[in-house]
């Protein structure tokens, strides 16, 4: 008898913990892959909360109205910017910079997971140079923890 009331209680517990919601943190890294040095390389953390639902519309066959928030309003105008190093300098891809930002990227993952955030997922995507006349590239990572 105490056995099953300890299990059920223990049930309890467990399930109490499984059911509670969870809290998401997107943070941002860019590295600039513009050859030369002459990119901007930073880690985005958002400091203040948007919900979705105010800057999104229903779209139906009878009411096609365009979405109508403004862009200024949808913006956050308080965020965390760590500088990071640029992929590349004059003399082409420079390793320590690699390096220099792996450290960096470590350091907050770290500074996360110490205060209480568990690294989730982790999600990248490159816009690379197109050749001689773009000189254009991003290499863009999303950190998702969860609490």
């Amino acid at each position: 008898m105490k056995t099953n009331l300890l299990f059920t209680l223990l049930l309890m517990i467990t399930s109490s913990f499984a059911l509670q919601a969870q809290e998401y943190r997107v943070i941002t890294s860019v590295e600039s892959i513009v050859s030369s040095g002459l990119g901007r390389s930073r880690i985005i953390n958002a400091l203040e909360d948007k919900d979705y639902k105010e800057y999104t519309s229903v779209q139906t066959e009878e009411d096609n109205t365009r979405n109508k928030s403004k862009r200024s309003d949808i913006r956050v105008k308080n965020f965390e910017e760590t500088k990071l190093l640029n992929f590349f300098n004059l003399g082409g891809i420079r390793f320590q910079n690699i390096a220099a930002n792996d450290a960096l990227l470590t350091s907050m993952i770290n500074d996360m997971t110490t205060n209480g955030w568990e690294l989730a997922f982790v999600t990248s995507a490159v816009e690379s140079d197109g050749g001689k006349s773009d000189g254009q590239g991003i290499f863009v990572t999303r950190y998702i923890f969860k609490k």
